[in-house]
């Protein structure tokens, strides 16, 4: 789990992570706000990204970095989706994403 203090606000939220490839690391938030989301790390950077369009939402990433999470976003929306959905319950569980090859 990673400790983001995203765009330095000062809650720190502790995410699981998703999924990690070519040095990004990919977490969600139980019980986060909308719309549909999740959250980018590369080095010092971080971004969050729509789920629905793939697009960052606010934060930034090397440009890239950022083609990369939004190409392995457009295959994985369905389980992105899922996992968003299923963290904003309760007894909320996870599973991990297949990395971009």
């Amino acid at each position: 789990m990673a400790n983001l203090n995203l765009l330095g606000s000062k809650t720190v939220f502790n995410m699981p992570e998703i999924s990690r490839f070519f040095g990004i690391i990919i977490y969600m938030y139980a019980k986060d706000h909308l719309p549909p989301h999740f959250h980018a790390e590369y080095g010092d950077e971080e971004a969050m990204f729509s789920i629905e369009t793939c697009n960052i939402i606010i934060g930034d990433l090397p440009r890239k970095q950022t083609r990369l999470v939004q190409a392995w976003a457009e295959l994985h929306k369905e389980e992105l989706m899922s996992n968003y959905l299923e963290l904003q319950q309760e007894q909320a569980t996870f599973f991990k994403i297949k990395p971009l090859e």
